[in-house]
Order: C-alpha cells, then sequence, then structure tokens
C-alpha cells in the first residue's frame, strides 16, 4: 500500500475526515438556516469550511507521492488549516452566545494566534515540534481566560462536547509532541494515533455547534 501511498493510514483515516466534514456541512448549514440568524450561518459555514480544509489537507499531504518541493508545500498547508480550523471552531462560540466584548476579544485573539501560527509554518517550516504544538494547545485553551462568561452563557451540553473534544486534542498533541505511543511505526504510529484524536476532538467540536448551538439567539447565551 505505500507504494500507492506516501502514508496510507494517516492518509486514508482524514480522507474519511474530509468526507465527514462534508457530511457536517450540510447539517450545519441545514441547522443554520431553520434555527438560527445570518450570523449563525456566517460563523457554521466557516466552522465546516475549515474542517474540511483540515482534513483534506491532511489527506492530500498524507497520500500522494511527489517531488520533495510539492510534499513540502502540502506539509506548509496541512499545518496551516489545523490552525485555521482551531479558529474556526472558535467562531461560532465567539459571535453567538458569547457576543459581545468578551467574544470580539477572544475571537480577534485566536485569529490573531492563526495568522502567527501561518507565518511560523510559511517563513520557519523545520520550526521545532514543541513550538507548533504549544500553539496549537495554547490556542485551544485561550478559552480558559473567558472562563466565567463561557460558563454562564454557553449551552450545558455545548460545554461538555467542548471539554470531551479539548481533551481529545490536547491528547493526540501530546502524543504528537512526544511522538509516543509508537507501537507500529510503519502502519500504526504515533502519528496515526494522534490523526485518530484529531478526528474525535473534530466531532465532538461539530456535535458542540450543530447540535448545541443552533438553537441559542446572539448575545443570550442558555
Amino acid at each position: 500500500m505505500h507504494s500507492v501511498f506516501r502514508d496510507p493510514i494517516s492518509g486514508l483515516t482524514h480522507l474519511a475526515g474530509a468526507v465527514f466534514a462534508i457530511v457536517a456541512l450540510g447539517i450545519l448549514m441545514a441547522r443554520a438556516a431553520m434555527y438560527g440568524e445570518v450570523v449563525h450561518i456566517v460563523s457554521f459555514a466557516i466552522f465546516g469550511a475549515t474542517l474540511f480544509l483540515m482534513f483534506a489537507a491532511s489527506a492530500l499531504y498524507h497520500l500522494i507521492h511527489a517531488s520533495e518541493q510539492v510534499i513540502l508545500w502540502l506539509k506548509r498547508i496541512d499545518h496551516i488549516a489545523i490552525f485555521l480550523l482551531i479558529a474556526g471552531t472558535y467562531t461560532p462560540f465567539c459571535l453567538i452566545p458569547l457576543y459581545g466584548n468578551t467574544g470580539l476579544i477572544l475571537l480577534v485573539a485566536v485569529w490573531s494566534l492563526a495568522l502567527a501560527g501561518i507565518a511560523l509554518k510559511l517563513f520557519w517550516i523545520s520550526a521545532p515540534r514543541w513550538l507548533s504544538t504549544l500553539i496549537y494547545v495554547g490556542m485551544g485553551w485561550l478559552v480558559v481566560f473567558a472562563f466565567e462568561p463561557a460558563m454562564a452563557r454557553v449551552p450545558e451540553g455545548a460545554l461538555w462536547w467542548l471539554l470531551f473534544g479539548g481533551i481529545a486534542y490536547s491528547v493526540g498533541a501530546i502524543v504528537y509532541a512526544l511522538r509516543w505511543p509508537d507501537p507500529w511505526p510503519r502502519w500504526v504510529g504515533f502519528h496515526e494515533i494522534w490523526h485518530i484524536f484529531v478526528m474525535a476532538g473534530a466531532f465532538c467540536h461539530f456535535w458542540a455547534i450543530a447540535f448545541h448551538l443552533s438553537h441559542v439567539s446572539v448575545g443570550a447565551g442558555v
């Protein structure tokens, strides 16, 4: 299989993730249109688009055989898409239940960090693994600075799914940074385990947004 695909397990799992993201985007748009306002449609679309971009970029990077230069650019896009997804995940929460000063400050902060991460990947592709991981995790847990309003205004169901997703992403990031566990490196090593945790985290956050934010009025929280 390695003769056909460069990294088959990682690539195929995230190809499945890209298919899931297309379905998820359809569900997000349907629920936003049925129950929400324009801001629901726009913010859900941003999340769904970044979800698809992340999985599609990862699948392409891991599956195709190409020149070293092409692979390098695909790697950049793959890592950039992670920053975009994290910021895209924050967007519906910042613009719907947390709308106001707290939500807008948080939104600007997370997208600023995403842009910083993108610049890092474009201009320092050989940056240490721990540095990228630190930014990913830092962006993911930036919400702790808005802990009190989040607890008061984000629906309880969404909070639980956010927590589950955050834990999945964080455990995956630790596996990625430590390169451990790495049971069968050729087929299912630390990298493939990280991808599985990413898929779990993405599903949790999709569920939180699609099924717990679609009915929430802008700025009204619960």
